[in-house]
């Protein structure tokens, strides 16, 4: 699973980069599909993993506003800053957990910590594809979404 995770990250630093080929104004148009805007979409990959890993450890949730993160950098920088707390939490023994019972306070559902890091990593993949089809609506070749043939970061060289 964590591979999984090492690609999701590596994909959407590929976005980042992407996304330098737009000005600002393109990121933040309101879209058909998705959360709204290629911006956004992305602050709300981070966001949501943050606040799900955060759960799971029983820790507070931490309430990120987009007003303050709507540029590229400041979403990069948040990105980058928080993932460092989230592979902390990787690098622990996954498998003395993954049955555990975890409750959040914007959910009435009990789920497993399996269930969750599942989850987080089907909810970056599909907003990934949103963004794909954004982008060739825009006439820009998307990131590839191929994980053969890619060399991934190894969770533990963060």
């Amino acid at each position: 699973m964590i591979k999984f995770f090492e690609y999701n990250w590596q994909v959407r630093e590929e976005w980042f980069d992407w996304c330098n080929k737009l000005e600002i104004e393109e990121l933040l148009i309101d879209r058909k599909g998705g959360v709204g805007n290629i911006l956004y979409t992305l602050f709300h990959i981070i966001d949501v993993e943050y606040s799900w890993i955060r759960g799971i450890q029983g820790k507070e949730d931490v309430v990120f506003q987009f007003a303050d993160y709507n540029t590229l950098e400041k979403v990069k920088s948040l990105s980058d800053k928080l993932r460092i707390e989230i592979v902390e939490f990787l690098r622990t023994n996954l498998v003395d957990i993954k049955e555990q019972s975890v409750s959040v306070p914007w959910d009435e559902e009990k789920y497993t910590v399996d269930e969750i890091l599942h989850h987080l990593i089907a909810h970056e993949i599909h907003h990934i594809g949103q963004l794909s089809v954004w982008s060739r609506e825009l006439e820009i070749l998307p990131v590839s979404s191929n994980l053969v043939g890619r060399e991934l970061k190894s969770i533990h060289s963060y």
